[in-house]
């Protein structure tokens, strides 16, 4: 979540912030708003991202697993994602990214520049949406190669695109 809407620089700055303030999930959980707010402030939005990750610690801790680095290694992968996307503020890039970068399970993230090279390549069809674009990839991508297809989507044009560097920005 703290990836929303900002660069990598400010997440890592915020979560390396929020880190520091708080000993463990259980204290950010508990946390007030405005102490969780400005623990955050440098990844953006941090009155908006503090009800949000607050709301989903505490959802997560509701549902009886524990807030730690192994809350979710155990559970089969359809299980995790139903979990992920059903806490609020969690949509199926933010569980797909967690599932592929966090818990390395075969996944792939579909942010909306990836949507949009998918739907010039006639990779879905033109009024696809992002959801149904991540569902599709999700199904075609190898569980080996889920990661590098990730990065390598979100890279620069190279000279055998289809799609011109005029397009790709």
């Amino acid at each position: 979540m703290l990836s929303q809407h900002t660069s990598d620089t400010n997440r890592d700055r915020a979560y390396a912030d929020l880190r520091r303030r708080f000993a463990d999930w259980d204290d950010v959980a508990d946390a007030p708003l405005p102490a969780l707010a400005r623990a955050i402030r440098r990844g953006g939005l941090g009155p908006t991202k503090a009800v949000r990750i607050r709301a989903m610690l505490r959802g997560i801790r509701e549902s009886g697993v524990p807030l730690d680095e192994r809350a979710f290694t155990a559970m089969p992968d359809p299980q995790l994602w139903d979990t992920l996307v059903a806490l609020p503020g969690v949509g199926p890039k933010t569980a797909a990214c967690v599932l592929l970068f966090s818990l390395d399970r075969p996944f792939f993230p579909v942010d909306t520049h990836v949507h949009r090279v998918a739907i010039r390549l006639g990779l879905v069809p033109p009024r696809s949406n992002a959801v149904t674009t991540q569902a599709a990839f999700q199904e075609s991508v190898p569980d080996t190669g889920a990661r590098s297809a990730s990065r390598n989507a979100r890279g620069a044009p190279c000279a055998c695109c289809a799609i011109s560097a005029r397009e790709w920005a």
